[in-house]
């Protein structure tokens, strides 16, 4: 019987074929009580089950050195770096002693006991990116409890030694023998996910995971058709069922019928045509119908990501997070000159393109040190964060400023600032500025100009535009953070998710008046957010004057066709009606 299951998209694309499944993966944990004299070798049985998930995860890195970026992306290496950073967790590994220690719980209780301790602080954290992280942490302390086992990677188990013969079924896609298969896992880790890629699968499904987690950014970078959060899929799918795979709608198709697989086996090739075409687009000039010049520029997580980001057709990097230097170190803050090479080696990377870093945002959500709680903060999204901390930590700050300006002696850097909202925090911001090129001029140490910028992401920014201009070079507004306080709306609970809306006529307003205000006064701006990659936004965002937007990589050809297409002269007068209209949604019929 067919059914459908509903999970998010995270991946678009179309992938048909014979279900795989990996059963879960947790493995069964006992529970006993040991000997105070058996404590010391119960701490080792951890640590070396421990060493042999680095061992692993060694050989993988070993592995990825020698293949491509298809095979291999940057993304995944990365991810891969993340988990040997948390099997070094401070908080983790004294937590495992503690238990062992003095409760004499057995070394696989202890590590699942420190696990869930851990899981409820990653639950807390407001961030999407870092809550999901937890995955990460759940998939390390896995892999221990297999190592010490002695049980294979669940990917690996259940890879498929030769290929079955086509059904009827099959015959419908294509006269070939190679029948393709689709993995369907509880969860799957970044060694997994590189074992996946070098196996048959043509896509995959997971039944946890959000539109941030690990392996939602592998299949955005490796442009895998799949599904995440999808549940029970895992439960329900049966081995060897047929199923499709509809990354652009995110949904499941289960058992279909044949008139099914033959609609979906079309849009499939439709698809792959699309693709094709849009490829033709790479080295095509972003113009509009009437001339006007649109930038399009990549955001980007780690310095390896410059060459992916210049191969999909960026003109630039509009947002370098640059927290994730910082992140995973357990308190130990990456060192100015680690950070200059990891500027220097993204501007170099862009070959002479602009690269704007947008300075460290962590806060009381997201801390430096994991192992550190903060239960004073009640609202970790209105707390200490963003450069809320970074004016906290003048240390910290001028660190990252002198590392940002030393990169900028390389080639193009805009330096763009998070969260600012009051004139006071602009003022000293200015001011470490300054502190930091001064402390680089008694070194005499080189560096280069760089241009300022502002995130508008706080109403009360776009509300006092007018400051920020005075101020700045240019302005990119983040509409993931603008959306969520605007609308008072954790995205990350589920519970009010829906109403998470960038059509909101409140968030238009403000948006479409900081645009207007920047060229207004001949300053740049730019939307950095989720909108700017969103296809069915670019229109709009066009009609009220944006010529720049900086999305994923893999979003910027789609979102080039839109912009060959659009005729701004007959899109503003549109514009202007959606954003005062009532409904903004229903008035978004293309004129």
């Amino acid at each position: 019987m067919t059914f459908a299951i509903h999970g998010l998209t995270v991946s678009r694309g179309i992938a048909i074929g014979r279900a795989v499944l990996v059963a879960s993966s947790r493995v069964d944990v006992a529970h006993y009580f040991i000997e105070p004299g058996q404590v010391d070798a119960e701490v080792d049985r951890v640590r070396i089950g421990r060493d042999v998930v680095v061992e692993e995860i060694h050989r993988l890195q070993e592995s990825i050195s020698h293949m491509g970026p298809k095979e291999a992306p940057h993304e995944l290496s990365a991810l891969l770096d993340v988990h040997l950073m948390l099997l070094q967790d401070v908080e983790l590994i004294n937590g495992v002693k503690h238990w062992i220690t003095d409760r004499l719980y057995n070394g696989e209780w202890a590590l699942t006991t420190q696990l869930e301790i851990i899981v409820r602080q990653f639950d807390e954290m407001e961030d999407a990116y870092l809550r999901e992280r937890k995955a990460d942490m759940e998939q390390i302390c896995e892999r221990i409890l297999r190592a010490m086992k002695g049980a294979d990677s669940p990917v690996v188990a259940h890879v498929p030694r030769a290929a079955r013969k086509p059904s009827q079924q099959d015959l419908l896609l294509d006269d070939t023998v190679d029948v393709p298969l689709v993995l369907i896992a509880h969860d799957l880790s970044p060694a997994d996910m590189l074992q996946f890629k070098q196996s048959v699968f043509a896509g995959f499904i997971t039944d946890v995971g959000g539109k941030t987690s690990h392996t939602a950014i592998v299949a955005r970078s490796m442009d895998i058709p799949a599904v995440v959060g999808a549940r029970t899929c895992s439960q329900l799918v049966r081995q060897d069922d047929w199923v499709i795979i509809d990354g652009d709608a995110g949904v499941v198709i289960v058992d279909p019928s044949p008139i099914i697989l033959a609609e979906y086996g079309f849009k499939q090739r439709q698809g792959e045509l699309e693709r094709g075409r849009l490829q033709r687009l790479l080295h095509t000039s972003a113009v509009t119908m009437d001339g006007e010049k649109v930038q399009l520029l990549a955001n980007i997580e780690m310095p390896e990501d410059a060459p992916g980001a210049l191969k999909a057709g960026a003109l630039g990097v509009g947002l370098f997070r640059s927290e994730f230097l910082f992140m995973g170190r357990q308190g130990r803050l990456p060192d100015e000159e680690e950070q200059y090479q990891a500027y220097k080696k993204a501007v170099e990377g862009m070959q002479g393109l602009p690269v704007t870093i947008r300075t460290v945002d962590v806060g009381a959500d997201k801390p430096l040190d994991e192992s550190v709680r903060d239960d004073a903060h009640l609202n970790p999204a209105l707390g200490l964060r963003a450069i809320r901390w970074s004016l906290a930590d003048p240390a910290m700050f001028l660190t990252q400023l002198r590392a940002i300006l030393r990169a900028a002696a390389h080639g193009q850097v805009h330096l763009l600032v998070p969260m600012l909202a009051h004139a006071r925090e602009i003022r000293q911001t200015l001011a470490h500025i300054d502190h930091a090129r001064a402390m680089l001029d008694n070194r005499g140490m080189a560096y280069g100009p760089v241009k300022l910028g502002a995130m508008i992401e706080i109403p009360a920014a776009a509300l006092s535009l007018p400051l920020f201009l005075r101020h700045f070079d240019f302005l990119s507004i983040g509409t993931n953070d603008l959306i969520q306080y605007t609308l008072a709306i954790d995205r990350s609970d589920e519970s009010v998710a829906h109403l998470y809306d960038p059509l909101h006529p409140a968030v238009l307003r403000l948006v479409a008046d900081t645009i207007a205000q920047c060229r207004a006064q001949g300053k740049p701006v730019s939307v950095c957010g989720e909108m700017a990659g969103d296809v069915g936004l670019t229109r709009l965002l066009l009609g009220l004057g944006l010529r720049s937007f900086s999305m994923h990589p893999a979003q910027i050809l789609a979102v080039k066709q839109e912009v060959l297409r659009a005729d701004t002269v007959k899109l503003t007068a549109w514009a202007q009606q959606v954003v005062a209209a009532e409904d903004p949604a229903l008035a978004m019929s293309a004129p």
